[in-house]
């Protein structure tokens, strides 16, 4: 993926009301989040966000959840099932986010805290390693 490629989907992005995309390529993945800050390339060079003189101040910064085990992830209960949660849904502390499935286990993601789910950063069926943000919420 080249620099052309990621300014093309950068201003792809900008032109559309997409708060968030990932692009696939070559063993690369480029994710952009439109969240007033945050572009982020994985296994790539990082590519600042365009800035927006418009935009709003920032509210309280979201918290990331984080995977705690490599795996595959799921975001609802069977294919078919609406997701645990959704972009802009409240959630309390304890409830179910996600599954990371490890082994033929399955292990539920709890919220930590109560707040809004800002953004999910993972696809069902991804692979993910310990560490990775799954999802932000405030």
């Amino acid at each position: 993926m080249d620099q052309q490629q990621i300014k093309a989907f950068i201003d792809a992005m900008a032109a559309s009301d997409l708060t968030e995309a990932e692009f696939s390529q070559d063993g690369w993945t480029l994710r952009l989040v439109r969240s007033g800050a945050a572009v982020q390339a994985v296994r790539g060079a990082e590519v600042p966000a365009p800035s927006r003189r418009d935009a709003p101040p920032a509210a309280a910064p979201a918290k990331e959840l984080t995977a705690p085990l490599f795996g595959v992830v799921h975001l609802q209960q069977t294919p078919g099932d609406p997701p645990f949660v959704s972009v802009g849904q409240a959630v309390q502390a304890g409830q179910t986010l996600c599954v990371i499935e490890a082994m033929k286990v399955f292990n539920e993601v709890v919220a930590e805290h109560d707040g809004t789910v800002a953004a999910v950063l993972v696809t069902s069926g991804q692979e993910v390693e310990a560490g990775q943000p799954l999802l932000r919420y405030a």
